[in-house]
Formats: C-alpha cells, sequence, structure tokens
C-alpha cells in the first residue's frame, strides 16, 4: 500500500463500487488525501458539507442541496466559494441530485476534483471511510503463505525451506486459494478481526524450490486465487526427528497462541518429517479447529469417556 493516497487512487480503487463518475476538476487528481501520518481517530475524513470542521471529502446530497437551493444567489455563490476556500481534497455529488451549476466551473478553477455518485450518501460515506480506516490501521508483514482451507485464512508458516510452498501448492491442488506467498500483509480492521492480504507486486504468485516462480492463476484458474482473508489460524512447520515426535502431547497436541496485531491467533504446530501428509495433516488441522470454535475437544471426549469407563468398572 502507498505512504500517501490520493484523489486518483481512491477514484480507482472504489469508481466500481460506488459507480463514480469525473465531473470537474481533473487537475486535482493528485492532491493528497490520506497520509501514513493521519490520525483516523482525530475524525472522519468524509463527511456531509460541513464548513466548520471541513472533511477531505466533501459530500453532497439532497439535504445539502436543498440548503444551497434555499440562499439567495449571492449567498449561495459565498457558500460554493467558501466551501472550495477550505481546500477540501475531494467533492461527492450523491444520491443522482443534480449539481449545482456553477460547481463544476469552479472545481476546475480551483482545481478540486468534482464526482458524481447515484448511491445514497450513507452507503458512500460507510465506503469511504471504511477505505480510510483500511489505509490507517495498524499493519504488519509476517513471512510465510497465507492461504484459504477449508474456507478459513490459514497462515502457514517455519524454517526456510522446510517446505511451506510445496505444501501451498499440495494444497492449492486439493481446492485451497492462495492469497499471498512469502511477504502477506496483515492489517488490524477491527478489535478482534485480522484481515491479510498480497502486496500488488507479488499477486498470483508462488515460489516453489527446484521449480522456481508459478502462476497460480494462469496454472488453475480464478477460482485458485483469493484477493484477501481474514487469518484465523497459523500452522508452523517445525522439523522434528523421530524421538521429539513421539514426545509430544499426544492428547492435545502442540497448540499454542499466537500475538498478531495485538490479537491473539491460535497456531498448531505439525512435525515435518519423512513420510508425514503434510496437506492432510493441515486440512485436519483447520476442521479440528472448526470443531474447537463450536465447543468440541475431541481429547476432553476422550478423557470424559476413559474416566466414565474406570467408574463404570468399579
Amino acid at each position: 500500500m502507498p505512504h500517501r493516497i490520493r484523489v486518483r487512487d481512491l477514484y480507482e480503487a472504489l469508481h466500481e463500487r460506488l459507480q463514480l463518475t469525473w465531473v470537474a476538476g481533473q487537475a486535482g487528481a493528485d492532491r493528497k488525501l490520506l497520509a501514513a501520518d493521519n490520525d483516523i481517530s482525530s475524525g472522519i475524513i468524509a463527511g456531509p458539507l460541513n464548513y466548520i470542521h471541513p472533511n477531505r471529502v466533501q459530500v453532497i446530497g439532497p439535504a445539502e442541496l436543498a440548503y444551497l437551493d434555499s440562499l439567495r444567489p449571492t449567498n449561495r455563490l459565498q457558500a460554493l466559494q467558501q466551501l472550495l476556500e477550505d481546500d477540501p481534497a475531494l467533492i461527492i455529488v450523491v444520491n443522482d441530485v443534480e449539481c449545482p451549476t456553477e460547481l463544476p466551473g469552479m472545481a476546475d478553477d480551483a482545481p478540486v476534483a468534482l464526482m458524481r455518485s447515484p448511491l445514497p450518501d450513507s452507503q458512500v460515506l460507510d465506503n469511504l471511510q471504511y477505505y480510510a480506516s483500511l489505509f490507517l490501521s495498524e499493519k504488519t508483514t509476517l513471512h510465510g503463505v497465507f492461504l484459504e482451507v477449508l474456507g478459513m485464512g490459514v497462515l502457514l508458516t517455519g524454517d526456510p525451506a522446510v517446505g511451506k510452498s510445496e505444501l501451498a501448492l499440495d494444497l492449492i491442488t486439493r481446492g485451497s486459494r492462495l492469497v499471498a506467498d512469502d511477504a502477506p500483509e496483515f492489517t488490524r480492521i477491527a478489535p478482534d478481526i485480522i484481515s491479510g492480504n498480497c502486496p500488488p507486486l507479488l499477486r498470483e504468485f508462488l515460489e516453489v524450490r527446484g521449480l522456481g516462480i508459478l502462476n497460480i492463476r494462469a496454472m488453475f484458474g480464478d477460482s485458485a486465487i483469493k484477493r484477501s482473508k481474514y487469518l484465523r489460524l497459523i500452522v508452523h512447520l517445525k522439523r522434528m526427528s523421530a524421538e521429539q515426535i513421539s514426545g509430544m502431547d499426544r492428547l492435545s497436541g502442540a497448540h499454542a497462541d499466537r500475538d498478531v496485531l495485538s490479537v491473539s491467533i491460535p497456531q498448531v504446530t505439525v512435525p515435518v518429517a519423512p513420510g508425514r501428509n503434510l496437506a492432510v495433516l493441515v486440512e485436519s488441522a483447520v476442521r479440528n479447529h472448526l470443531l474447537r470454535l463450536k465447543g468440541y475437544d475431541a481429547a476432553e471426549v476422550l478423557i470424559e469417556r476413559q474416566q466414565q469407563a474406570i467408574l463404570d468398572q468399579n
């Protein structure tokens, strides 16, 4: 993600979703809209027409247009001049209302980008605010392969050359989808939700030792790629000897929690050793985690059965 966002970046990202059309002020396309040093907690960046606390994105809907139409021609012109003097980065006319006739020419002179959207102001504001909060949210990059496995976002981690990419390729052939290889980016979009995506440069690519760079979309089709996914489980691959594997807890396995951007993410360690089918183990780990989320723990059920059997014998 760029260090700052310009008006043209927002247009490219949201013009389809918000059905944006550029009315005037194209010369203001490179105006800074957001930067990494902005503080999202200090206030919203987009909102209805506001002269007291101007927003970076000023939205004009039916209520704002009715206010402008209620003014005398001289006062109306002064209100529009004040709107542009507050130096907004972007003005959006929403709800498919008619744009004030004086505004396009004034926007070209400023220059301030002027766009239109047929969508309701509430929907436009929600999308703008989400876009801003996503950019300004805390982020981190983790080394590993991020996949959608059985509908769940799973990050494969481990030492270099432990077999993460080969395992990811095996899982993809079994129906999983690739989100990002090597350096997935994670963003905390809510107090307990971490969203992961792929840097644009690496999107669709998977590096497999011996084969080089593979384009997963070209090889397996669009269904093998996922743009983003919430991180729900970390599978850590660890080389172990037979002796180390035998020393693991046979009932509960190797479960722990890992802190990612102050959010606790469950992590399961899967031993890597000759003869182990890692793809099946990862899918089983995901299925087992889904059962745990529903409150079912196989180890606890087995212990209860053993205790009941002992009581029955006595």
